[in-house]
C-alpha cells in the first residue's frame, strides 16, 4: 500500500496472489471482507515468489520462451493497474539469438464432451507448406499441467528445436481448470484423461495440416509414463513412445512408493481391499497388445516410482522382441536434475525419437 489513507478514505487490505488458470499463473485481487470473487489482473502470465515492495508488488515471471525475471506491478489502495513492467534483463541478450516460437493455444471437445485446451509450439523457422514430425507430451502429476512457463526438465522449445511440432493436452485432471476437472482423474486414470489424448490428437491432424500424422511420438514422466504404458496397450498409432518414471504394475507400484497414501487415494484403499481398481488400468496387464518401440527411462534413487517398474516394463518389451532401449541413471531420482545427466537425457530422448520419426521412417 503506498501511503497512508486520507481520514475520509475506507482503508482497505487488498490480497494479491498467483494461481493457476488456464495454463497461465496470473496475479489474482481481492479485497478482505469483499464478498467479490477474486479477480485476475488480466495479464497473460506465469508470476511466482510474490513479494511486496513499498508501493508495489514485485515477482518473478516466465514464459514458455523465457526464464524467470523480475516483474513489477504497481497497485492502489483498491485495485492493481495493469501496467507492469520487468526489472532484471538478466537473459534478454542470449535469448535474441535463439528463434523460440510461442506457445498457441487450442481448444476441442473431450471425454464426455467437455472442453478441454491444448497447447502447441512449432519448430523455429516454421514453415507452414511444410510436414512436420510431432512430440507429443503427457504430463505428470497426474494433478499437473503444462502452460506458459520454462523449465529445463521437458522443456517444449528444446523438443521443438530439432523440426517438431510439439503437442500438450491438459487432459481430465489438469490444474487450472477448476477442482472438478482436477478431481475427475482420481480411480479413472486410464479413463477420461486417454479419450482427452486420442481426441486431441484427432483434433490437432485435422486441424493443422503441417503436422504428419505419419511420424508421430508420445512421450511421457511420472503419470505421463504411466499413460506412455498404457498407450502401449491401447493404441498404435505412434511411431515410437519414450517411458520415463511411470507406473507400469499397479500393485508392485504400491509396495514400493513412499508416497503411500497417494496410491491409497487414488484407488480407495490398498490393493487387497480394491483389487480390481487396480488392475483395471495396469499397463502391464496390457502387454499382449504391446506393439510399440519404446524408449524406457528411470533413475534408481526414485522412491515415488521405484526403478524396478522401469525394469519390468523393459524387460517386458524385450521378452516381447519389440524394440526398446532402457536409459538408467544410478544417481537420479524421479526427476533428472544434473546438468550432464540432462544433456545425456536429451540427446538419447530425441535420438531415439529421430531414429522413428525420420523422413525415411515413414512405416514400421
Amino acid at each position: 500500500m503506498s501511503g497512508k489513507p486520507e481520514p475520509h478514505e475506507k482503508y482497505v487490505t487488498p490480497i494479491l496472489f498467483a494461481a493457476e488458470d488456464q495454463g497461465n499463473s496470473p496475479v489474482f485481487f481481492c479485497l478482505v471482507d469483499d464478498d467479490e470473487p477474486p479477480k485476475s489482473d488480466g495479464t497473460q502470465l506465469h508470476a511466482d515468489d510474490l513479494t511486496f515492495g513499498r508501493d508495489a508488488l514485485y515477482f518473478t515471471r516466465m514464459s514458455i520462451s523465457a526464464p524467470g525475471e523480475i516483474w513489477r506491478l504497481e497497485f492502489m489502495s483498491d485495485k492493481p493497474k495493469h501496467d507492469i513492467e520487468p526489472i532484471t534483463h538478466i537473459n534478454d541478450a542470449l535469448l535474441s539469438k535463439i528463434d523460440m516460437q510461442p506457445l498457441e493455444s487450442f481448444t476441442f471437445k473431450g471425454a464426455n464432451d467437455e472442453e478441454v485446451q491444448g497447447f502447441m509450439v512449432k519448430p523455429p523457422g516454421f514453415d507452414p507448406n511444410k510436414k512436420y514430425p510431432l512430440k507429443f507430451l503427457i504430463h505428470g502429476g497426474p494433478q499437473g499441467a503444462w502452460g506458459n512457463s520454462w523449465t529445463y526438465r521437458w522443456n517444449a522449445e528444446l523438443f521443438a528445436a530439432n523440426g517438431y511440432v510439439v503437442v500438450m493436452i491438459n487432459f481430465h485432471g489438469s490444474t487450472g481448470y477448476g477442482q472438478r476437472f482436477t478431481d475427475s482423474i482420481s480411480g479413472d486414470w486410464g479413463g477420461k484423461p486417454y479419450i482427452d489424448l486420442m481426441k486431441g490428437l484427432d483434433y490437432v491432424e485435422k486441424t493443422f495440416p503441417s503436422i504428419d500424422k505419419n511420424r508421430e511420438a508420445a512421450l511421457g514422466a511420472s503419470y505421463g509414463g504411466y499413460m506412455a504404458n498404457w498407450l502401449l496397450g491401447h493404441t498404435d498409432r505412434f511411431k515410437c513412445i519414450v517411458s520415463h518414471d511411470g507406473m507400469f504394475n499397479s500393485e508392485s507400484a504400491y509396495g514400493t512408493t513412499e508416497e503411500l497414501w497417494f496410491n491409497e487415494w487414488e484407488f480407495g484403499g490398498p490393493p487387497w481391499k480394491n483389487r480390481e481398481k487396480y488392475r483395471r488400468y495396469s499397463p502391464h496387464l496390457f502387454a499382449d497388445k504391446f506393439k510399440t518401440p519404446t524408449l524406457v527411462i528411470h533413475g534408481q534413487n526414485d522412491y515415488r516410482l521405484d526403478v524396478s517398474e522401469g525394469f519390468q516394463l523393459f524387460t517386458t518389451l524385450q521378452r516381447l522382441k519389440i524394440p526398446s532401449k532402457m536409459l538408467y541413471f544410478p544417481d537420479e531420482g524421479h526427476w533428472v536434475l544434473k546438468p550432464q545427466n540432462s544433456r545425456l537425457w536429451y540427446k538419447t530422448v530425441n535420438d531415439w525419437v529421430d531414429q522413428w520419426c525420420s523422413p525415411s521412417r515413414t512405416g514400421r
